[in-house]
């Protein structure tokens, strides 16, 4: 019997931690933050957690002995299985024994090691000591009786795969999150393609766009942004997805049309340069012209003290302010004080490349963001191709693949697949903490 128990993931967006188990063997799929979950009970920075204790009382992590670092019993899974490095499939990750191996892609170890460098460390965001094992496409990875095939897909990160299982009673699939309408749908057609050859007895599938589908690609957004930026003679401010680097390259190319510099944060300039060291990534080069790396004197810790040093495209808030036709700038929520010193001229404009928010404490940030660019007169332009796959695109895939059982995670609207799907698919319903009986 092959069982797969739902500890996040259900009827919510993001949090995926599936429990695999097949006779003795034990495999977390995914190991993700729920961060609208953890918003309940903790904010960014004045309140945060001082160990597992509160994550565990609040249920933000299972309640499960032999997974944790702080435990000194023997390891109770054999392996955790990352699709890829957005925080809401491998944010809790840091929390695992160290003994227990963590597989991922080779990009999404990149990834997670540069973010892990320069972000500050608490006992929620300290990788230090665990045990990587990367893969690439197409591996057989043998863990006790079960095999992982991670395929590649394409998605709003590098470096994404699914996931196809050979377990003793047969295959099942995991797609983590994917898209057909990215920079390269070639990714998800070989991973469509091979899920099919298998014949699955079951798909986990992600369903985020189910009910917020909007058909748009990133070849869209680079005509779209390119037509702002042309007509705006003043400062282009913009914020994205740290790790969405198609995006980055539409911005950069975007950039280059308009005669334009690209500002980022040191932070950022960081993890191009580790993703670098993957020719195939097509990642611009950080230090060439085109880009400016701000420098933030004011704000250095000691690897930014050191990082700084390997770039001469520096620039520091002040001096921004003084080429406001000659810049794009990149920029999070947390940069807003920045519009204090850069101090926009007339004809500014500020490009909202990410998803709408989810949550109700997103839309207030949201609604503070707008009162942010009102008192400086900055239209506000929502320009964004999403990183997940469209109800239409779904359908064909799941069509293709032919499985005996669907199974929606990731998705606010579980309850949707049923009617959408209708007879022709059977839909089983997965119920957090609870394990559903895959084979």
């Amino acid at each position: 019997m092959v069982e797969l128990t739902f500890y996040g993931g259900v009827g919510e967006v993001g949090g995926n931690m599936f429990l695999l188990r097949d006779g003795d063997t034990r495999i977390f799929l995914d190991f993700g933050m729920n961060y609208a979950a953890r918003r309940n009970f903790y904010s960014w920075p004045a309140l945060q957690p001082r160990d597992e204790r509160g994550l565990l009382d609040f249920g933000l992590i299972p309640n499960l002995t032999g997974i944790y670092q702080y435990e000194e019993s023997e390891p109770s899974v054999d392996a955790v299985f990352l699709t890829h490095s957005h925080g809401d499939h491998s944010g809790y990750v840091s929390l695992i024994k160290r003994s227990i191996p963590v597989y991922c892609g080779e990009t999404t170890c990149l990834i997670m090691k540069a973010l892990d460098a320069t972000g500050r460390k608490t006992f929620e965001k300290n990788l230090e000591g665990i045990e990587w094992r990367t893969f690439r496409t197409g591996e057989h990875l043998k863990i006790g009786g079960v095999e992982i095939i991670p395929v590649h897909v394409d998605h709003s990160v590098p470096g994404a795969y699914g996931f196809i299982i050979h377990t003793s009673e047969g295959a099942i699939v995991y797609t983590g999150d994917f898209r057909t309408h990215g920079t390269k749908p070639m990714l998800t057609e070989d991973f469509v393609r091979r899920a099919a050859e298998e014949s699955p007895e079951a798909v986990i599938c992600e369903g985020t766009n189910i009910m917020q589908a909007r058909v748009s690609s990133e070849a869209d957004v680079e005509v779209e942004l390119d037509s702002v930026v042309a007509s705006t003679p003043k400062i282009v401010l913009a914020s994205f997805g740290h790790n969405d680097i198609d995006r980055l390259r539409t911005f950069y190319n975007v950039a280059k049309k308009n005669d334009r510099h690209l500002v980022i944060s040191l932070r950022q300039a960081y993890l191009l340069r580790e993703l670098q060291k993957d020719q195939r990534l097509e990642v611009p080069d950080v230090t060439g012209d085109r880009f400016i790396i701000l420098d933030e004197e004011d704000r250095r810790s000691r690897w930014e003290r050191e990082e700084i040093q390997k770039y001469g495209n520096t620039k520091t808030i002040a001096e921004i302010s003084r080429i406001q036709d000659k810049i794009i700038y990149i920029m999070s929520q947390f940069d807003l004080n920045d519009l204090v010193e850069i101090r926009p001229e007339a004809g500014s404009v500020y490009i909202y490349s990410s998803s709408e928010p989810f949550t109700e404490e997103g839309e207030m940030d949201f609604e503070r963001l707008k009162n942010w660019l009102a008192c400086y007169g900055l239209p506000l332009y929502q320009i964004h191709a999403s990183g997940h796959v469209m109800p239409h695109q779904l359908a064909e895939v799941i069509r293709r693949v032919k499985p005996k059982k669907l199974v929606p995670v990731h998705t606010e609207y579980p309850e949707t697949f049923k009617k959408y799907f209708g007879k022709n698919v059977n839909v089983e319903l997965p119920t957090k903490n609870q394990t559903m009986k895959l084979i």
